[in-house]
Formats: C-alpha cells, structure tokens, sequence
C-alpha cells in the first residue's frame, strides 16, 4: 500500500525530559525505537534526522514573547508562570527550549519530506505536543509540533489539511490554533471532558464551518465502542473534505493500563486504529500522510509495543500481533528501567464493532456520544447525522 516511507528520529529527541518520576519519560520513546529496530520495522523505511524549528517556524504558532519565555526558562531553569512554565505538568528545564524546537524540526522535517515527494508518509514518534498554546505551555507540551506542521504547510499553499487525534486527551492546543480557520478539519476522540484533563473538547466547540469535532467518549469505553465511533465520524468528514494531506496524532494513553485516564483500548484496538487511518490517507488524502505519537503514560507495557504497530503500520508492512518481542529487547528494558518486559506484541484480543449504520441505540451512553458529535458538524459538510 505504501511507497517510500520517513522515519525522523535523532537519539537527541530523548532531550525532552521534564525529570524524574514525571510521566512523559523520555524512555518510552527509546525503547520504541529499540524494539522497532530489533524487530526489523525500520529496515523497511527511510531513517532521517532533523533540525531544531527555528524561531520564524515557531512564530508560525506561537507568540514570540512565549517563545522568548521558554529561552530564558532554559538558560536559567527557572519557572515562568505566566506562560505556564514551571507547573507541576510542565516544570522548567535546563535545555528545554532546544528540546522541544527539536521535537518539532522533527515533525517539520516530516511535513517536508510528505509535501515534497520525497515520502508518502512520514513519522515522529516524539512528537504530538498537542496541547500547548499559542503563547502557554499546558499538560506536558512546550511547543505544539503539529499545529506548527501544518501552519508550515499552509504557508506553502495547501489548502486543506486534515488533522486527527487519537490520544485519550482532547486535542485542544491544536484545535485553537485553527478553530476559525476552516482549511484546516481538526477531528479529536477523547475521553469526556468531564472526566479528564483539559476540560475541553465538547461536539459544540465546532469551529468554522463545522472544521471542529469532537468526539467525546465516556470512560470506561473500549475497543467496541471506540472503534464504532471512530469509524461513524472519521471516514465520512475525510471523504467529504478530501484534505491534500492528512496529519494524525497517537497517543496510546486510550490503552487500559494508562495511568492517566479511563479508557479501556487493548493494543489489538489500536492497532485496527491505525489500519483504518492508513487506509482513509490513502483513499482521502492520496496517500499524504504525517504521523506522531502523543501521550502514554505506561511506559514499558504499551507505548512501545503500541508506536512500534505504528511505525510497521506506516511503513507498509504491518507486524502480526503475536509477533514475539526479541529477547534482547527484553534484556534492554530490564536495564533500562528494571521492569519485565511484554513477551508478544498484543493483548490477545480481537478487535469488533457493530457499525453505526446499522442502527443507533439512545440508552447507549457511546451512541449519545456518537450521535452529539453528528448533529453539531455533519449539516455544516452536508452529510446526515442520522445512521
């Protein structure tokens, strides 16, 4: 399915390390890229480094005296409070500013590759900062690389990007970013607002046009229903906006030994999510498509097992669930982090879905949720709520 495929990755992007115990540990993205490697996955793809975005790129998002703050945090390892640094979710670092223009050089180097030709796809891993603001940081995010990438692709003249968000958490930093812009469809499914950071992330905050949708999700939802919503407003809304290029997000923090949130995903579910996103930047989007990971917070059982799906997914040559994780890996996880390593690259489960065609049940709290969502965009794209 797919042709020539990036993976930016620089061992540097580990840089991004808010210190011990917090939970957005640059480890997960190591032992992604290790398990990957042993397994194979990145010998089907084009490896490439990056560059830090330089500040007229960061400019394209945010505000320059939020961009001068995070410097001087930098330099200094002294908290900013009035641009959301020094936080408990976002605490200051030594080096913080080069880390995160690094992080989205990495996602900008993507968006090159993709808009240039010289990939069909391209992924960063350490990306999907999704919840920074134009002039803040919030929940773990200094830079906002996507919303950075596809403010950069705008510029270059696309006229129509579509961005979709998986992560448990609402994607609301980028859906800031071009709320009123309505070249830009930003698609979030994520756990209720009412039940976990940030609070945002209503079917009414719909953005022009309709160009805003959320999807949101009681806790406690699994694969079932997360697909069945999933595949009730996604595929319509892409066909319908047939965006140049796709751009998607993948924080697996969905999965349900997240410690962070409350939903109830396997592995197994993800991955069946990101067929389906691969499939749909095929059939939408010709083929265009940019990936990041996201959130996830259990570090050695899911997020590697989870991004390295992903990467195989991108690459063309998706692995088998049972597929063993090689005994070095394991080995290297034991070290780096004493824990005991998953032996197999799934949950042992078997992903279904009832499609929402076939009928939509008004006791069913995900069905609400569905046919919410529906009702406040789908007229806006001339397309019926109803199944």
């Amino acid at each position: 399915m797919s042709r020539s495929v990036r993976v930016v990755w620089d061992d540097a992007l580990t840089s991004y390390d808010f210190g011990p115990g917090h939970p957005l540990a640059p480890v997960r993205v190591e032992l992604t890229m290790a398990l990957a490697r042993r397994l194979g996955v990145l010998d089907a793809v084009d490896v490439a480094g990056c560059v830090p975005a330089t500040d007229d790129e960061l400019a394209l998002v945010h505000k320059r005296d939020y961009v001068d703050a995070v410097k001087r945090a930098s330099v200094a390892g002294r908290p900013d409070h009035v641009y959301g640094l020094g936080t408990e979710d976002t605490p200051a670092f030594a080096g913080m500013h080069e880390a995160s223009a690094l992080i989205t050089g990495a996602t900008l180097a993507a968006a090159r590759a993709v808009l240039s030709g010289e990939a069909e796809h391209a992924v960063n891993v350490a990306g999907g900062l999704h919840h920074a603001m134009p002039g803040a940081a919030s929940g773990f995010c200094v830079y906002n690389d996507p919303a950075v990438a596809i403010a950069w692709l705008l510029a270059q003249g696309v006229s129509r990007v579509a961005y979709v968000d998986v992560d448990v958490h609402h994607g609301d930093g980028v859906q800031a970013a071009f709320y009123d812009d309505p070249r830009v469809l930003t698609v979030s499914l994520h756990e209720s607002p009412r039940t976990l950071f940030p609070g945002t992330g209503f079917p009414e905050e719909r953005g022009a046009e309709g160009t805003a949708v959320n999807v949101a999700l009681p806790a406690g939802c699994g694969d079932g229903g997360w697909l069945r919503a999933f595949h009730a407003v996604v595929p319509p809304l892409l066909r319908e906006f047939a965006p140049e290029i796709l751009l998607t997000q993948h924080g697996c923090d969905s999965h349900a030994l997240d410690p962070l949130a409350h939903l109830m995903l396997s592995l197994d579910g993800q991955r069946a999510a990101y067929a389906a996103l691969h499939e749909l930047a095929h059939e939408t989007a010709g083929g265009r498509w940019i990936v990041t990971g996201g959130g996830g917070y259990e570090l050695v059982q899911v997020v590697p097992r989870a991004w390295t799906h992903l990467i195989a997914e991108v690459s063309g040559h998706p692995l088998a669930p049972s597929t063993p994780t090689p005994p070095e890996w394991r080995r290297f996880v034991e070290e780096r982090t004493g824990e005991t390593a998953p032996l197999t690259l799934t949950d042992g489960r078997i992903p279904e879905f009832r499609d929402f065609s076939a009928g939509y049940d008004p006791a069913d709290p995900i069905d609400r949720a569905i046919m919410a969502t529906r009702k406040a965009v789908f007229p806006f794209h001339g397309l019926d709520p109803l199944p």
